[in-house]
C-alpha cells in the first residue's frame, strides 16, 4: 500500500505550486502527490518552524523526514551561515525537495534519500527537526529519537512536532529517558512541540 512514506509511491504524478510566508519569509515550493502534505504546510510543521529557535551550539541541522522541504528550505533560506541535510525515503519527496532549494535560491542544503539515518552516518548535528512518520508505527518514531541522539553533538537539540492524540505524551516519555533535559515550549490545537537537549 502506498504511503508518504513509501520509498517509490505509485500514485500518479500531480504537482501543484504553494506559496506561503513562514518565518517572515516569502517562500515557492513545489509539492505533488504520493507524499507528505501535498497542498500546503502542513499546521504541525508550521507551529515546529515557528517555534523553532537556533542553537548555539555550532554545527549543521538535520532536517529528518523532509518531505518536498519546508523546514529544511525555509531554515536555510534564513540563515546561510549553517549547512542543512535533509533526508527522506520517498524518492519522489527528496526530488521535490531538491528543486525547492532551487526554487528558493539556497545552496547550504544537501538532500539525500535514507532510511530514517541510514545514509548519513557520518554527519554530526548541532540540531535535529522532525515531524515524524507518526503513521509509519511507535517503533519507527522511537528508533528516530535513538538514532538522533546518537547523532547530535554535545549540547545539541532536537526539535519534535507531534500530537497529543498520536502519541505526544508517551514520545515526551520515551525521549526523557535518552535525553537530559525535555521541554515544551508550545502547545497548539493538540500539537505539541518538544524539545530535547543533549549535554
Amino acid at each position: 500500500m502506498d504511503h508518504y512514506y513509501s520509498e517509490n509511491p505509485n500514485v500518479e504524478s500531480d504537482p501543484t505550486t504553494i506559496n506561503v510566508v513562514i518565518r517572515e519569509q516569502q517562500l515557492t515550493f513545489t509539492s505533488d502527490r504520493g507524499v507528505f502534505s501535498k497542498g500546503d504546510i502542513d499546521f504541525g510543521t508550521r507551529v515546529l518552524l515557528e517555534s523553532f529557535e537556533w542553537p548555539t551550539v555550532k554545527g549543521g541541522i538535520g532536517d529528518i523526514g523532509c518531505g518536498w522541504g519546508p523546514i529544511g528550505v525555509t531554515l536555510a533560506k534564513e540563515n546561510s551561515d549553517r549547512s542543512i541535510v535533509m533526508v527522506d525515503v520517498n524518492k519522489r519527496a527528496v526530488e521535490l525537495a531538491k528543486n525547492n532549494a532551487k526554487l528558493n535560491r539556497v545552496g547550504n542544503v544537501e538532500v539525500i534519500q535514507s532510511s530514517l539515518f541510514s545514509n548519513v552516518r557520518d554527519y554530526e548535528f548541532a540540531t535535529i527537526l522532525t515531524n515524524p512518520p507518526i503513521r509509519a508505527g511507535k517503533k519507527i518514531v522511537h528508533q528516530l529519537f535513538e538514532e538522533a541522539y546518537a547523532q547530535l553533538l554535545s549540547g545539541g537539540e532536537l526539535w519534535v512536532v507531534i500530537q497529543k492524540k498520536q502519541g505526544a505524551p508517551s514520545a515526551k516519555k520515551k525521549l526523557e529517558e535518552m535525553f537530559d533535559v525535555v521541554e515544551v515550549p508550545r502547545k497548539e490545537k493538540g500539537y505539541f512541540i518538544l524539545n530535547a537537549k543533549k549535554y
